[in-house]
């Protein structure tokens, strides 16, 4: 799969691998031929996210919309390049979208080591700053491909998103939880609160979906929601 431009999740849902499976942004096309993209990687992942809107047979002309799950440098990186493309602005939960307007990461969790030293040392990484179209709130549903959900799911940053694409039942758990050698948790020190990132991806326990698509891993398409479940069961909150 690492070589494959998209990898379909479901009718009109591609995950785009931008760093092989280990980060991955997304396209959401309606059935008029309008086009959301969620995620857009690093700040050279750019041309990846247009190369792969190329390759389903659309292009930036039909980019109506531009999303993102958070402010980190690995999902809002390429933004810039992409916005530039499309002449839009981003979508991003209101809580994030200073970051983003900023173009700097989230702050990173005083409550760990590593995170403390970082902060002290260095201020949160940066990527080019983008204009936010949308603040999106909890609970929302986007006009996307036939509803988009926005999930708030704070803790990795303070406006973190996932997002249920109700149509086909395909959840995107952002970094809520990683699918990178098996599930697990974000990296701790990434987390600006990781405490309530692990008490809020119990909400991923209660949605009903047929696919998980992972922000960081693979998708899971056999009982995906039994396995979060099972993970989330091991980790009560």
């Amino acid at each position: 799969m690492a070589g494959q431009p998209t990898v379909e999740l479901a009718p009109g849902v591609w995950r785009v691998p931008l760093v092989r499976d280990l980060v991955n942004g997304f396209i959401l096309r309606d059935a008029d031929g309008q086009v959301t993209l969620l995620d857009m990687g690093l700040r050279s992942s750019g041309p990846k996210v247009l190369a792969a809107l190329e390759s389903i047979g659309s292009g930036t002309a039909d980019v109506t919309r531009l999303l993102l799950t958070h402010a980190h440098l690995d999902h809002a990186g390429g933004a810039a390049h992409v916005a530039e493309a499309t002449g839009l602005g981003v979508g991003v939960h209101t809580d994030d979208a200073s970051y983003v307007r900023a173009g700097q990461s989230a702050p990173q969790d005083s409550s760990a080591g590593l995170g403390r030293l970082l902060s002290r040392i260095s201020p949160p990484p940066t990527f080019g700053a983008v204009p936010v179209e949308e603040e999106l709130t909890d609970g929302q549903v986007l006009p996307v491909a036939g509803g988009l959900r926005v999930v708030h799911t704070p803790g990795h940053s303070p406006g973190h998103a996932s997002f249920l694409h109700e149509e086909t039942r395909t959840l995107i758990t952002g970094d809520s939880i990683f699918n990178v050698l098996g599930l697990r948790w974000p990296v701790k020190w990434l987390c600006t609160d990781f405490r309530l990132t692990k008490q809020t991806a119990h909400r991923l326990a209660d949605l009903e979906y047929d696919v998980a698509a992972f922000t960081h891993g693979p998708e899971i398409r056999d009982a995906p929601r039994a396995h979060i479940r099972r993970f989330l069961a091991r980790h009560p909150v």
